[in-house]
């Protein structure tokens, strides 16, 4: 092709908004929320996947000779392997042990946003080929120790496989419609005592509360403070620190407001618990939950009933409610591998990582075998 220029850009603002979201989104193929130059900018300009908060923003675009993007590569320098979802402790351990240093190394991710997606923002395989050589550039320029995609989609997997990255994989909770009409369809795919044992919980979790889906201009200030409070809860219980600031919500309810599916539950008037779910054009993205009284089963309402529902209800054939989780098994969410992709720079780390991922994929793919025998479907559905 014609001549390829990549530069690096230290800000997601740099970069028109129109020509991010014609490589990030293109015609025919489907809407990602997260890809969108929206939602990523709004991480960067509220504070939440900054440089400050170890993820400093090195975007890749790649020009044609007359200046115009034809390709883009959501890249970041982490200083740390929070919010990732996908787990290098081991590895950075082992390479300090040594003698070497793990961070900086560069991550092309979403943060905080274990959801497959694209990665390699461009149409002609010999733009991609050159962002993934203007990745590895740039890892030896920050002399990071590697450069790690988390969830690339199967089409990218293998690119980034020819081009002698190394496969990692894992297994994500999932639900995808097999042409369910609506929930009590999908009831119907169910044996008998998983189908009776679901309806008593919703049951249970919806004799508290009044439940209310929201999405669009129906979701108010008040709703995103009760949520703000909910994650503020969860994140200090799992985390330790939120990842994500106010403002950032702020923005996404701006800007994004028409992708959002809010859950709320209330009680006696009072808003208790919230879900976030983000809308894409075949997927609903479960993302953050939380409650400020404790109901039972009112997890499982909101964030895999009431998620099922609403996909079904309106033409969405997929439902991702986010990493780990064994329990969304019996909510007839799936077991799927998905996976991730690094470029290791030191060669006696790399090969001890290549030796363990050879080991370990098998075993997950073992691990998802079996797990699909607890799903709760008819045999053969």
């Amino acid at each position: 092709m014609a001549e390829l220029r990549v530069r690096m850009i230290e800000r997601l603002s740099a970069v028109g908004k129109a020509d991010w979201d014609a490589l990030a989104n293109p015609a025919g193929q489907a809407y990602d929320p997260f890809l969108s130059w929206d939602f990523l900018e709004a991480l960067e300009s509220s504070g939440s996947a900054v440089e400050e908060t170890g993820w400093a923003p090195r975007h890749l675009i790649a020009e044609a000779g007359d200046g115009t993007p034809i390709g883009a590569l959501p890249l970041y320098v982490k200083s740390h392997s929070y919010g990732e979802y996908v787990f290098d402790h081991a590895w950075a351990e082992a390479l300090e042990r040594a003698g070497g240093r793990y961070y900086p190394k560069l991550v092309t991710a979403v943060p905080f946003t274990p959801a497959t997606g694209r990665r390699l923002l461009a149409q002609d395989p010999s733009v991609k080929a050159g962002l993934i050589n203007a990745a590895r550039q740039a890892r030896d320029g920050f002399q990071a120790s590697s450069w790690h995609i988390l969830f690339p989609d199967a089409d990218e997997l293998q690119a980034l496989a020819d081009a002698r990255l190394l496969k990692r994989s894992d297994i994500q909770y999932i639900f995808e419609s097999k042409g369910y009409r609506d929930y009590a369809d999908f009831l119907d795919a169910l044996s008998s005592r998983k189908r009776k044992a679901l309806r008593k919980e919703r049951a249970s979790a919806q004799s508290t509360v009044k439940i209310e889906p929201l999405t669009g201009a129906d979701i108010t200030e008040e709703h995103w403070d009760v949520f703000w409070a909910c994650y503020q809860d969860t994140g200090a219980r799992k985390w330790g620190t939120p990842y994500l600031t106010r403002e950032f919500f702020t923005l996404l309810h701006e800007r994004m407001a028409d992708k959002i599916l809010m859950i709320m539950a209330s009680r006696d008037g009072r808003y208790v618990a919230a879900a976030l779910n983000m809308i894409g054009s075949d997927t609903l993205f479960g993302r953050y939950w939380g409650a400020l009284e404790h109901h039972d089963s009112l997890h499982f309402e909101l964030c895999y009933h009431q998620a099922i529902e609403y996909a079904l209800a309106h033409g969405l054939t997929r439902v991702e409610a986010g990493a780990q989780g064994a329990h969304k098994l019996a909510r007839g969410y799936r077991p799927q591998l998905v996976h991730s992709a690094h470029d290791i720079a030191h060669s006696g780390l790399r090969e001890a990582i290549n030796a363990y991922l050879e080991r370990e994929r098998p075993a997950v793919e073992r691990e998802r075998l079996s797990l699909e025998g607890e799903t709760p479907y008819k045999r053969g559905d």
